[in-house]
């Protein structure tokens, strides 16, 4: 594994963003679930929802062109598409509330073998509760995807046989994007259906805090080169 190396978080971003298909209106939770909107495939016709009120977000604005009074959920300056609409909040919520998110792509910290999800924690310091609109989005949304590094910055697990944080939302994730896989969850628990290039089974299991099996039709996970910038 030492040779290998793990996606960045702009890969994993992209890798995420070439399963959303045409037609589809999308949730992007904060952090690098927001960066999936730079890399939807060109001539796929999608609709970006941000819960702050925009209905058809576009990719994040160049600097010399940016209008600082349209942003996304995550405060990033944004473009809008064609046929995009601003609406309050309180309708955007109506939207998510009402189950009209086709899928919502969310930054997590862990995820369980039944799909129990995780992904705020109230003991970071001076943090407080921080779940936000992650609740709404992880009970109402048609499908819920998950992105977040295979394991912590110690090496510990986050795909695991139970959550050890306050759950977000109970047997919701479907999809998993991680910096050495894309897994699924089925009813038996997590299914691998792409690996890291290179990588060994045995190595990706021992990563991995609960049994994982692998699809018939597993494949190499690979991304195009993407610099993080800076």
């Amino acid at each position: 594994m030492s040779n290998l190396k793990p996606l960045n978080r702009f890969q994993m971003a992209w890798r995420a963003a070439q399963d959303i298909q045409d037609g589809m209106l999308v949730n992007l939770g904060l952090g690098i679930p927001v960066l999936a909107s730079d890399y939807l495939p060109a001539g796929r016709d999608v609709f970006i929802q941000s819960e702050n009120g925009i209905i058809g977000a576009g990719p994040e604005a160049a600097a010399d062109s940016a209008d600082p009074d349209l942003v996304d959920a995550g405060s990033r300056r944004v473009t809008l598409r064609a046929g995009a609409s601003i609406v309050n909040s309180a309708d955007s919520f109506a939207m998510i509330r009402g189950g009209h998110i086709d899928v919502t792509i969310l930054g997590c910290f862990e995820v369980a073998e039944n799909g129990d999800m995780a992904n705020w924690d109230s003991r970071v310091p001076d943090k407080g509760p921080l779940v936000g609109g992650a609740m709404d989005l992880a009970a109402c949304a048609r499908s819920v995807w998950v992105i977040m590094e295979h394991n912590t910055r110690g090496g510990g697990a986050r795909l695991l046989r139970r959550c050890t944080l306050p759950l977000t939302a109970v047997s919701c994730v479907d999809r998993i994007y991680t910096d050495i896989a894309v897994l699924s969850v089925g009813a038996s628990g997590f299914v691998v259906h792409e690996i890291l290039d290179g990588m060994e089974r045995d190595a990706l299991q021992a990563r991995t805090g609960a049994p994982i099996a692998f699809a018939p039709d597993c494949q190499p996970l690979v991304a195009p080169p993407i610099e993080v910038p800076g």
